[in-house]
């Protein structure tokens, strides 16, 4: 009697735990179907899942194919890279000051430009030959009642790095602020395809344009005065097709961090901004078309950074009032990596 009953708890207890687990895998198959409409109304929404957490809405992936001629010329760019931080307030932490930025015409140069301008630094704008970009950010910075000056020539030549000093001491009053941030990037996929002109192009760009610039600079430079120059995640993380101009930025990650141990005796800060894929010339000029289309879309953000996202960096680091006890760091902004 007692094993009767026995069996009968026994298969009671069995047939009710089938029950339970029928139970949960009809809960799952619920949740299943919810989150499946939620990706259908998701993908007919033509939602990217890039992040958006600033104060106007940045351009996603897919981005329009387009192929720039090098140098690369912002106006000719679609759609327009976004510069001018209209939400960005100006509180006068570079008031008075004078600052050289080296590929100012376009990119983050240019909104590096604009928000020294709005902070109170009157702008040299050193740039190779992209002339109609290099005026836009001339009347951008004057519409912030600022000085500029437009100074066309090569970084990779000391005699003009020297030259754009000197004519910027001379017509501004002195130079407080040195942005290094010219660049050239040509991707290979194979090591056989870097040519001695290619990789020499990129180093001396890159590189001696660089040293040039603090060359020419430094002695017109006095304690309080900062240097701020362009890396890359490149220079972090290495980029398999840009070996050449990976190598570089690497490069000025570790004379970044040399210089401002020579320096931080003379009260001179160095410091660096390694952004990851911004929306600027320097892309488009360098892939297939097709390629554009997603760019920016493998960070964790799944959108490129637009310029004016990347400038206020710049500003912290080049202003005594933000980051006078930083000198010889590499600051990040890399969408999430």
């Amino acid at each position: 009697m007692d094993e009767a009953s026995s069996g009968k708890a026994s298969g009671g207890g069995e047939a009710g735990g089938k029950t339970k687990a029928s139970d949960t895998a009809h809960e799952q198959r619920g949740l299943q179907a919810q989150v499946a409409e939620a990706d259908r109304r998701a993908s007919q929404a033509g939602r990217s899942g890039a992040m958006q957490a600033g104060a106007r809405r940045y351009p996603e992936p897919l981005l329009p194919k387009q192929h720039l001629p090098k140098p690369g010329e912002e106006f000719a760019l679609d759609p327009p890279p976004m510069y001018d931080a209209p939400y960005y307030k100006g509180s006068e932490k570079l008031l008075g000051k004078v600052a050289l930025i080296t590929g100012a015409d376009s990119g983050i140069g240019r909104s590096v430009a604009v928000l020294f301008a709005r902070e109170g630094a009157d702008i040299a704008v050193v740039y190779l030959d992209e002339h109609r970009d290099a005026e836009v950010t001339r009347q951008a910075v004057e519409q912030e009642g600022r000085r500029c000056i437009l100074v066309s020539g090569d970084v990779r030549e000391l005699g003009f790095c020297e030259a754009a000093v000197e004519r910027t001491v001379r017509e501004l009053g002195g130079l407080d602020v040195l942005v290094n941030n010219a660049a050239f990037q040509l991707h290979v996929t194979a090591l056989e395809d870097l040519t001695p002109e290619h990789f020499d192009q990129t180093l001396k760009t890159n590189l001696y344009g660089y040293f040039y610039m603090c060359r020419a600079a430094l002695p017109h430079m006095k304690p309080g005065s900062a240097i701020v120059n362009s890396g890359s995640v490149t220079g972090l993380l290495g980029g398999k097709q840009l070996l050449d101009y990976s190598m570089t930025k690497g490069g000025i990650h570790a004379f970044t961090r040399s210089l401002a141990g020579m320096l931080v005796g003379k009260g001179i800060r160095v410091n660096a901004v390694a952004p990851g894929p911004v929306w600027s010339p320097l892309n488009p000029a360098d892939r297939a078309a097709e390629q554009i289309e997603q760019f920016g879309s493998g960070t964790p953000m799944k959108r490129p950074a637009q310029p004016e996202e990347i400038a206020p960096a710049y500003v912290f680091l080049a202003s005594p009032h933000c980051s006078n006890y930083i000198t010889g760091e590499i600051l990040p902004i890399v969408g999430g990596y």
